[in-house]
């Protein structure tokens, strides 16, 4: 982060989102402020939080997608909840604590990751090393099963000297054998943990071993599979034994405090005024009291222990088509003071979308197509005729932003899509916009309201 400047988060947003320079502005600063304050004494430090930001503007213009390659950029820990998915106190659904749960389970896997990455090559020696006896000394089944229970199981003869020789020589071909990848087909007998019981409880899957705190014993069971397969296997669970968890957990924990990102869609939805002490007014004003704590800053307790919100930077939007920023409680409106609005998408953002981004349509359906023996080639004039098509679509239906682009594609490229595959010899096809015009109609808004949802 320290190398990031705001000009240069905004430069690398730029590589994927289409205009909305004010919001972009708006996190990039925010994004930079928490390398300053870092950098400041520690009774300050405390002091300083983050100000969190209200995104308005309607649904497809880049909202989600700024703030999920902001957090991308920095490698910090990201979730995105739906603010309707919450329900107030009392009532059965998820609780707004189910937020900074997630915070912590997404950082505790990049944490993980991190870990795993760097015990890897020790990892993989372990694993080779099972491998090898696995394949040279197949484990037998006991025929009493409670012999190996009891520790009464028959115990293999020790080996002589050549015998151990001869064993050690078989296991360097073997080994050999498998790091050159000879053996990736072969199929072994391992054995491996059972996958986990999860319950349901208010929405949210929980692991019985978790809730009884690791008393109940990891069951296991044999699973036939092939060399290549085995060894992905054994180096996940060598990587878990070398992994240090209380330091992950410790690492997991200050970085989803420190640097968290929580963005908050569909927060409108939330908001309304007051009818009367009744209806679901009452209860959309409840959520609000419930996220409020949160967003201000609070302790949550979570299995890993308890986590304070204080510094994690919260991102809210909604489209507010029907309801206000006023509409929210007052409370709640002070702790989002920098609010960005997103305007909608024009002709030429189009134009751009379908080209600039490094992610376009129009590369990925390139790709896809490229598979089945097919060389997408859009003409300049085809961009402009499908700018065109979702610009309309969205001026004459709802406004869905830059996700009209997608069905416009499916359309378009249907025929094409269908007939490719088999043998069929590769093959260049030039999309013009006679093409563009003549499979998404005269009137592409009116045609397309078939294929909307």
């Amino acid at each position: 982060m320290a190398m990031l400047t705001p000009k240069e988060i905004v430069r690398e947003l730029d590589r994927y989102i289409i205009g909305q320079d004010a919001a972009k502005r708006a996190v990039a600063v925010a994004l930079r402020n928490r390398y300053r304050r870092a950098q400041l004494p520690p009774e300050l430090r405390e002091e300083i939080t983050p100000k969190n930001i209200l995104m308005m503007g309607p649904t497809g213009v880049g909202k989600t997608e700024i703030a999920r390659r902001l957090a991308k950029l920095v490698e910090a820990p990201f979730v995105k909840v739906e603010a309707t998915k919450f329900t107030e106190v009392g009532y059965v659904g998820r609780d707004v604590d189910a937020i900074v749960r997630d915070v912590v389970e997404a950082s505790i896997r990049m944490v993980k990751q991190e870990a795993a990455q760097k015990v890897k090559a020790r990892a993989s020696v372990l694993a080779d090393d099972r491998l090898v006896s696995l394949i040279v000394h197949p484990k037998k089944k006991h025929s009493n099963p409670f012999g190996a229970l009891f520790g009464n199981e028959t115990k293999e003869p020790a080996l002589s000297p050549d015998e151990q020789q001869q064993v050690e020589l078989r296991r360097d071909d073997v080994r050999g054998q498998l790091l050159r990848g000879e053996l990736n087909d072969l199929e072994i007998e391992i054995e491996v943990e059972d996958a986990p019981q999860n319950v349901e409880i208010n929405g949210a899957s929980v692991n019985i071993g978790d809730m009884m705190g690791g008393m109940l014993p990891k069951r296991t069971k044999q699973r036939r599979v092939k060399v290549a397969e085995a060894r992905r296997i054994l180096v996940e669970e060598e990587e878990a034994k070398l992994i240090d968890m209380d330091a992950v957990t410790e690492e997991a924990i200050r970085r989803a405090e420190q640097d968290g990102i929580v963005f908050l869609d569909e927060i409108d939805k939330i908001a309304g005024r007051s009818s009367g002490g009744h209806g679901p007014d009452v209860s959309r004003e409840g959520v609000q009291r419930d996220i409020l704590p949160i967003v201000e800053g609070s302790t949550v307790n979570t299995k890993y222990g308890p986590v304070r919100t204080d510094f994690m930077l919260f991102v809210a939007a909604g489209a507010f088509h029907v309801a206000k920023v006023t509409d929210l409680i007052p409370e709640l409106q002070g702790r989002f003071p920098v609010r960005v609005t997103l305007g909608s998408l024009t002709r030429e953002d189009f134009r751009r979308i379908l080209t600039q981004p490094e992610n376009a349509l129009t590369r990925q359906y390139a790709a896809l197509l490229g598979v089945d023996h097919v060389d997408l080639v859009f003409e300049p004039e085809a961009l402009d005729a499908l700018a065109d098509a979702a610009f309309q679509a969205n001026e004459t239906q709802e406004d869905i932003g830059a996700r009209r682009l997608n069905t416009v594609f499916e359309k378009l490229l249907e025929d094409i899509a269908f007939n490719a595959g088999g043998d069929m010899p590769q093959v260049e096809v030039r999309i013009t916009g006679d093409y563009v015009r003549e499979h998404l109609g005269v009137d592409p808004g009116q045609d397309l309201k078939r294929y909307i949802l």
